[in-house]
C-alpha cells in the first residue's frame, strides 16, 4: 500500500498580513499531481488543515476543491484535525463524506475506529488520532488519572482495540520527544505557532512503537522522530523566515509485508519561494546583482546603510513587489541594545520623557531644533 503523508497545510493563513491562499492552491495542485504519478491509496493529512479555528470563506472553498479533486481521482483522505483547527467544524457531516471516500477524526469520545484497506498482502489499518489534550482524554475516560500529554496520548493509543500482528499505521497531531535537535530554529514553529516545544506538551516517540508507520503534524520541518517510520511531513510550504533553509517536501510511505515500510520525499516547488537577502541599498537595487533570480519571492531585506533611507521598503518594492520585512543592521542598531538603563526619576516633564524614549530609540540625543520642534508640539497638545 502507498500513502502520501502530508500535514499543516495552515489555509487561510497571513505571513507578514500576505496572503497565502494562491500560494497554497498552486501547492495543492502539486500535490494533486503527485499522488497521481505516485498511483497512492491513499492521503493522510496530519492536523492544522486551517490556521484558524473559524477559517475565511476563500480557506475553506480551496480545502473544498482539494478534497473534491482527490474523490474525482478516486484516491481517499484521511484528515486528522490540529490545535489549529476546530475539530467540530472540519468533521461536519463526516459520517456522510466517509461514503465518498473522505475521513475526518470527530471530536474525540475515546471510541475510535480504523480505516481499513486491503492490498495484496492483506489488511492495512489507519488509526486517526485527533489533537489531544489531558482534559479531551480525562472527558472520555473519567476514571482514569491524566494530568499530562504524555499520560494522555499513551492512554489514548493503549485504548486502541489494535491487532498489534496486522499492518497498522497511525495518523496524529503531537509535539514528539526527539522530532528536532536541541537549538534548531523549529523550535519557533512558524509564526503564530502556539507550539510549547521543549514543555509541557512532549510525549515519547515510544508509545507509538506498535505502529508500522505513524504519520505525524505539528512540527514545520520534515524529519524523523526518533524513528524512520515515526516521521513528520512538514508544512508544504514556508510560513515563516525561521523556515527558509527548509527543503519543503510530502512523504510517501511504502507498506509491504508487516514490518517492511519505505519512505522517501518528493520536493515540492513553491510558486514563490521565502527568502532573505543582505546588503546596501545601492547593492541591492543594482541590476546585476538581481537578474535572474525570482523577483515575486517573499523577501526579508535587511539593508546595511548606516543612514535610513527615505521610503526604502517603497522604492524596493518596484523591484521586490513581495518584500514581507525590511530591517537595518548598522551601527545605530547594533549599539541600540547596550544603551544604559536611564536612572528612575520622581518625576519628569513629558518634554524629558520624549527626550529619554528617543535616545532609547536612536542611541544619540535630540538635536536642538527636533528639541524645540518637540517642546512646541507638546506645548500645543496640553492647550487643547
Amino acid at each position: 500500500m502507498k500513502l502520501l503523508h502530508t500535514a499543516d497545510l495552515h489555509i487561510g493563513k497571513r505571513v507578514n498580513e500576505f496572503s497565502m491562499l494562491e500560494d497554497q492552491a498552486y501547492i495543492l495542485g502539486q500535490m494533486l499531481q503527485i499522488a497521481r504519478e505516485e498511483k497512492v491509496d491513499a492521503v493522510i493529512i496530519a492536523g492544522d488543515v486551517y490556521d484558524k479555528t473559524v477559517p475565511p470563506q476563500e480557506a475553506v472553498q480551496l480545502f473544498d476543491w482539494f478534497l473534491t479533486e482527490l474523490n474525482q481521482r478516486e484516491i481517499p483522505v484521511c484528515v486528522v484535525t490540529g490545535n489549529h483547527d476546530s475539530t467540530e467544524r472540519v468533521s461536519f457531516a463526516s459520517r456522510i463524506l466517509e461514503g465518498r471516500g473522505v475521513y475526518v477524526t470527530p471530536v474525540y469520545d475515546g471510541m475510535v475506529k480504523p480505516i481499513e484497506f486491503k492490498d495484496a498482502y492483506g489488511s492495512v489499518r489507519i488509526w486517526m488520532l485527533p489533537f489531544l489534550k489531558p482534559a479531551y482524554v480525562r472527558r472520555a475516560f473519567p476514571n482514569e488519572e491524566v494530568t499530562t500529554y504524555q499520560e494522555a496520548v499513551k492512554l489514548a493509543v493503549e485504548k486502541l482495540p489494535m491487532n498489534p500482528l496486522g499492518r497498522n499505521v497511525l495518523a496524529a497531531h503531537q509535539f514528539v520527544t526527539g522530532a528536532v535537535p536541541a537549538g534548531s530554529e523549529d523550535f519557533l514553529g512558524a509564526e503564530g505557532m502556539d507550539l510549547q516545544v521543549g514543555g509541557i506538551d512532549q510525549v515519547d516517540g515510544s508509545i507509538f512503537s506498535s505502529f508500522d508507520y505513524t504519520a505525524l503534524g505539528h512540527i514545520h520541518r520534515a524529519g524523523a522522530a526518533g524513528s524512520p517510520v515515526i516521521r513528520y511531513s512538514g508544512t508544504p510550504l514556508k510560513y515563516s523566515f525561521s523556515e527558509i533553509r527548509h527543503k519543503k517536501s510530502v512523504t510517501i510511505v511504502e507498506l509491504l509485508e508487516k514490518g517492511t515500510v519505505h519512505c522517501r520525499q518528493i520536493p515540492l516547488v513553491p510558486k514563490r519561494d521565502m527568502r532573505a537577502i543582505y546588503g546596501s541599498y545601492e547593492e541591492l537595487t543594482r541590476k546585476s546583482n538581481y537578474e535572474g533570480s525570482n523577483l515575486d519571492d517573499y523577501i526579508r531585506i535587511t539593508l546595511t546603510d548606516e543612514n535610513d533611507i527615505p521610503d526604502a521598503i517603497g522604492k524596493l518594492r518596484s523591484i521586490y513587489p513581495n518584500i514581507m520585512k525590511l530591517d537595518y543592521d548598522n551601527q545605530r542598531t547594533r549599539s541600540s541594545q547596550m544603551v544604559d538603563e536611564l536612572p528612575e526619576e520622581k518625576r519628569k516633564t513629558p518634554l524629558e520623557l520624549l527626550e529619554d524614549f528617543y535616545v532609547l530609540q536612536n542611541n544619540q540625543p535630540m538635536g536642538k531644533e527636533q528639541e524645540a520642534f518637540a517642546g512646541e508640539l507638546i506645548r500645543k497638545i496640553w492647550e487643547t
